[in-house]
């Protein structure tokens, strides 16, 4: 069966970038001039997704208007001629794919965002995208799921070799053997483990494609860690009665879920903005100096 639909979380309290989501959306904070989730929305299209279901909070009413048209503004860059920044306007709402939202009333896990979506996604595989990684490669890391979807018709997680001093902020795997390059079949996966119990250095990223049978799985899965119902831990138990492969991506993640790697993430857009990329440039060098 195809791959058609997505899922992206983005209810969290985003309280690592607390006071400014106090009342804006994280997903809306912009990496240069475009918000985080368009970056994931294109990676969706890109990857053939024709569905895409938004799990929102509250105060984050900002990303359905982004995605929505503008009459006003759209009148007024006509009128005045503004007609590269009215294509661009245009071309959020046409972006090419057909998005729907749900609210989530409690942030209360990962896995209850998923679960959110069981309506959504019927009897279909899906991917799982989250906001916090910015994944960049020639081809796109949703279409490398999909591609080994299409293979191995089982649920495939996205995973990165990080070190192995931060594998606690992670869901871990335990490869039992690689199937093929880049695809490991798993023993077990394990929700942020301490440094001295981590299994491998293969973290869980913010890509999943699933089966729908993990929704059976989510219904009975329990909070974890810190209350929350730990998408990891539904993932584990369906491992046991049908393979989930883990995926390896080779290609530059950037994770702005930090303020540090957003800073970064936009300094490294920047340098390759149009606009910006030359200005920006001369200003690292100078500051450069300044800080020998």
């Amino acid at each position: 069966m195809k791959v058609r639909k997505a899922v992206i979380p983005a209810a969290g309290l985003a309280t690592r970038f607390l006071p400014v989501t106090k009342a804006q959306a994280k997903e809306m904070l912009p990496i240069v001039d475009k918000p985080t989730i368009q970056f994931i929305v294109e990676e969706a299209r890109a990857s053939g997704i024709e569905d895409i279901l938004i799990v929102e909070g509250k105060q984050k009413r900002s990303i359905e208007d982004h995605f929505d048209s503008a009459p006003e503004l759209e009148i007024k860059l006509k009128e005045e001629h503004k007609d590269e920044l009215l294509a661009l306007v245009q071309s959020i709402t046409k972006i090419g794919v057909n998005m729907f939202f749900v609210r989530q009333p409690y942030p209360n896990g990962l896995g209850a965002a998923v679960s959110l979506a069981k309506s959504f996604i019927a009897n279909e595989p899906f991917i799982v995208m989250l906001g916090d990684d910015l994944m960049s490669d020639h081809i796109p890391l949703t279409k490398q799921l999909i591609d080994a979807y299409e293979e191995t018709h089982a649920s495939t997680i996205a995973v990165m070799q990080v070190p192995h001093s931060e594998v606690s902020k992670y869901g871990v795997i335990d490869p039992i053997k690689e199937t093929r390059k880049d695809l490991y079949s798993v023993k077990r996966f394990v929700e942020k483990p301490s440094i001295d119990k981590a299994p491998s250095d293969l973290a869980i990223i913010g890509r999943y494609l699933l089966t729908p049978e993990i929704f059976d799985y989510l219904d009975k899965t329990k909070p974890g860690k810190n209350g929350e119902i730990q998408l990891t831990d539904a993932i584990d138990s369906l491992n046991q009665t049908q393979r989930v492969f883990a995926h390896v991506f080779r290609g530059e993640r950037h994770d702005v879920g930090n303020k540090l790697g957003f800073l970064e993430t936009n300094i490294e857009y920047g340098l390759k903005h149009p606009e910006i990329k030359n200005g920006l440039k001369k200003y690292i060098l100078a500051l450069s100096k300044k800080l020998k």
